[in-house]
């Protein structure tokens, strides 16, 4: 599946890795319904993180459609909220 971090770039990263990255999303959409903007910024850098350890990257020159787009790591507790819908970040 390729996943595109906005402001990064473009990362191939196994089917087999959904499962995990869906529970870092639950992480994630718990922590904006909390409102709790340091557990927002650890969850989604651990989403972030588990995307680029797993991932490889894909050549800045590929026309490759990206499947997921995750968000800036800057972005904000609000600007990810508006971006959720409701399988969150990652469907499934």
């Amino acid at each position: 599946m390729i996943i595109r971090i906005l402001s990064e770039g473009q990362f191939d990263v196994p089917d087999s890795e959904v499962d995990k990255l869906n529970e870092l999303d639950s992480a994630l959409e718990s922590a904006i319904d909390s409102g709790d903007d340091d557990a927002f910024r650890d969850a989604l850098g651990q989403l972030l993180g588990r995307v680029r350890e797993t991932g490889q990257p894909v050549a800045l020159d590929a026309l490759i459609p990206s499947d997921l787009v995750l968000p800036d790591p800057a972005a904000t507790l609000a600007e990810v909220r508006d971006l959720l819908n409701d399988d969150g970040l990652i469907p499934g």
